[in-house]
């Protein structure tokens, strides 16, 4: 019979368990014996993915005798102990249980083997005093210790992954044998101190001590769909009152396998020298005392489902808050405009308005400029080339980028304009900032409104 890797065994027991197939049918297909397709499928349902990767390759008498019990005491079958027990094949314990019926105990003790070598004989009659003549306890001994030996030194190596091997591996490693051996021979084999190996025991069966701490940090992550990093999870967890620093919340993120995801680039809308450049008049001071006091805005682009779609939001860089945005198929000036409209019923009267942008042409035509001139709103616009100048504006659309566009998956672009406006309010309403004093940009200004 073809030998048959453990993926494709796990592959064919899952196809009998997900689909509407006989044991007959599936082992046509396959080629094995339908009575071995059972046992697989069996073996998957008791160890799952584990299901062929065996964790003994010698079994103690102990063991087996154990095995055994169980089809008298609990009236298991031949095959289903095996698969119980995560035997590779039901004819060993098959085996075991003749030898067992026939010799009882003392049958299942291994036999020797190989010690007709120099290095076996050395070692035996060493135990003997240079004895030419060794008993065969003695030599069953010295072959049990061999076994030990050589089950010990298999699997430091691959726990270690190349690694120095700590006490911690060792005991690792003597804890997943204890069932094979006996534990303090296989402490001597270590060759470390028997206190220690209790003491690393001890602290496994101990709670996690920042058990709580994981729960809380993983369930702010998830929650904000991953956008949050350890210093604004420290924020969120301080404002409700827990006491921990931005490190401890980095270690724990990194020990959970979580971190906050990569921003990308902007589109840039600068297409050379069109109509009239206004002066910096910002002059990168992104601080406002109130409301309504300096806006930014820009223009971003994304590629979905073969096509583009560019976004033009105000920003205010009072609180940080969207005023408002629009998102169209193509870049004309009807974007910028629209979003003008409709920023423009946000404002009140004897509002000082400063609007800033880059040096885009929506920005230097005519009719956007003229607007601007008729409604008292001071114009501004960064140097040629200098992102710098507009950095809020450049810093919030790599904020949505990896917190929404890399992050979400969309069934269509009417599904994109849907998530966007949700997006957009849990950036204005539930999205907390450190210089906000921890609260989201309505919030901050609402409370600063009622402070006033």
């Amino acid at each position: 019979m073809a030998k048959f890797t453990k993926e494709y065994k796990l592959q064919v027991a899952n196809r009998y368990l997900n689909e509407i197939i006989s044991y007959r049918d599936l082992a046509s297909q396959v080629g094995v014996d339908h009575s071995i397709l059972r046992y697989w499928v069996m073996l998957v349902r008791y160890h799952g993915d584990q299901a062929f990767t065996f964790p003994y390759t010698n079994y103690s008498s102990a063991f087996k005798l154990r095995v055994i019990q169980s089809i008298t005491e609990k009236n298991y079958s031949i095959r289903e102990a095996s698969a119980i027990f995560h035997i590779p094949d039901p004819c060993l314990l098959r085996r075991w249980k003749k030898q067992w019926e026939a010799g009882g105990e003392g049958a299942l003790e291994p036999k020797e083997k190989g010690l007709s070598t120099m290095t076996s004989n050395q070692k035996i009659n060493k135990v003997k005093g240079n004895s030419s003549n060794p008993s065969v306890e003695e030599m069953k001994k010295e072959l049990e210790h061999l076994r030990m030996e050589n089950a010990y030194l298999k699997k430091p190596e691959s726990l270690s992954s190349g690694k120095t091997i700590t006490n911690e591996i060792k005991a690792q490693v003597i804890y997943e044998l204890r069932n094979e051996f006996p534990v303090i021979r296989m402490i001597k084999i270590a060759k470390m101190p028997k206190s220690t190996y209790y003491s690393i025991i001890k602290k496994w069966n101990q709670p996690d001590p920042d058990r709580k701490w994981k729960r809380r940090i993983a369930f702010i992550y998830h929650k904000h769909m991953g956008r949050y990093g350890y210093r604004r999870i420290t924020d969120v967890l301080q404002e409700k009152g827990h006491e921990i620093n931005k490190k401890k919340v980095l270690r724990i993120m990194r020990d959970l396998g979580i971190q906050c995801i990569v921003r990308m680039k902007k589109y840039k809308s600068y297409k050379g020298e069109i109509g009239n450049v206004a002066p910096n008049i910002l002059n990168r001071d992104f601080s406002a005392q109130k409301p309504n006091q300096k806006w930014v805005t820009d223009i971003t682009e994304f590629k979905l489902f073969g096509q583009k779609l560019y976004l033009s939001p105000i920003l205010d860089l009072f609180n940080g808050e969207i005023i408002t945005y629009t998102l169209e198929s193509r870049p004309t000036y009807d974007l910028v405009d629209k979003m003008l409209a409709q920023g423009l019923t946000y404002v009140k009267e004897g509002d000082d308005l400063l609007l800033h942008s880059d040096q885009g042409w929506h920005y230097r035509m005519t009719q956007y400029r003229r607007t601007l001139k008729e409604h008292n709103i001071t114009q501004s616009m960064s140097r040629k080339g200098n992102c710098h100048d507009n950095s809020v504006m450049e810093n919030f659309f790599g904020i949505l980028k990896s917190e929404f566009l890399y992050l979400e998956e969309f069934q269509s672009i009417e599904h994109f304009k849907a998530k966007l406006e949700q997006y957009v309010y849990y950036y204005n309403h539930l999205r907390i900032k450190s210089r906000l004093k921890r609260k989201s940009p309505v919030a901050y200004r609402i409370s600063t409104e009622l402070a006033a």
